[in-house]
């Protein structure tokens, strides 16, 4: 799933994204 997201955010977004997920715990 991280990967997914940071993927297809790109760069920023995916990043933020991937972070606040790996912090809830998915």
């Amino acid at each position: 799933m991280k990967r997914a997201l940071i993927t297809a955010g790109g760069s920023g977004i995916g990043r933020a994204m991937a972070a606040r997920f790996d912090a809830a715990g998915f």
